[in-house]
C-alpha cells in the first residue's frame, strides 16, 4: 500500500507565501508524474501544476491561474513534490492534494492535468489566504 503525505498548509495573509511539501511511503513504486490539485468548497478539484519525469529530466505544467505564481519542484526517482506558492490571493483558498502518477502516457501534457490520471492520493493540506 502506498501512502502520501502532504504538509505546509496554513493561513497566509494576501501577497504572501507558503510552501507545501508531498511524499509517499509504503509500496515502492516508481512515479512518472506528481501534482498538486486544489479544491475549495462548493468548487469541483481543479489542477494547479505537475512535475513529470523524461528520463531524469524534468517538465513542468501549470494551470493558468496560477502561472508565474506558483513553481512546483521534485526529486527525481524519490517520489517527492512540493509547491511554492507566492504572491497568494483569497480565491487561493481551498484543500490542496497531492497525487501520484504510477503509469506513462503518451500525451503527457494532457493526462497529467487531468485527476482521473493518478493513483495515488493523500489526505490533503487546508491553504486559506485572508487578512
Amino acid at each position: 500500500q502506498v501512502q502520501v503525505e502532504e504538509s505546509g498548509g496554513g493561513l497566509v495573509q494576501p501577497g504572501g507565501s507558503l510552501r507545501l511539501s508531498c511524499a509517499t511511503s509504503g509500496r515502492t513504486f516508481r512515479s512518472y508524474a506528481m501534482a498538486w490539485f486544489r479544491q475549495a468548497p462548493g468548487k469541483e478539484r481543479e489542477f494547479v501544476a505537475h512535475i513529470r519525469w523524461s528520463g531524469s529530466n524534468p517538465i513542468y505544467a501549470y494551470a493558468d491561474s496560477v502561472k508565474g505564481r506558483f513553481t512546483i519542484s521534485g526529486d527525481y526517482g524519490q517520489n517527492t513534490a512540493y509547491l511554492q506558492m507566492g504572491s497568494l490571493k483569497p480565491e487561493d483558498t481551498a484543500a490542496y492534494y497531492c497525487a501520484a502518477a504510477s503509469r506513462r502516457y503518451a500525451s503527457a501534457s494532457y493526462y497529467y492535468t487531468q485527476a482521473s490520471t493518478f493513483d495515488y492520493w493523500g489526505q490533503g493540506t487546508q491553504v486559506t489566504v485572508s487578512s
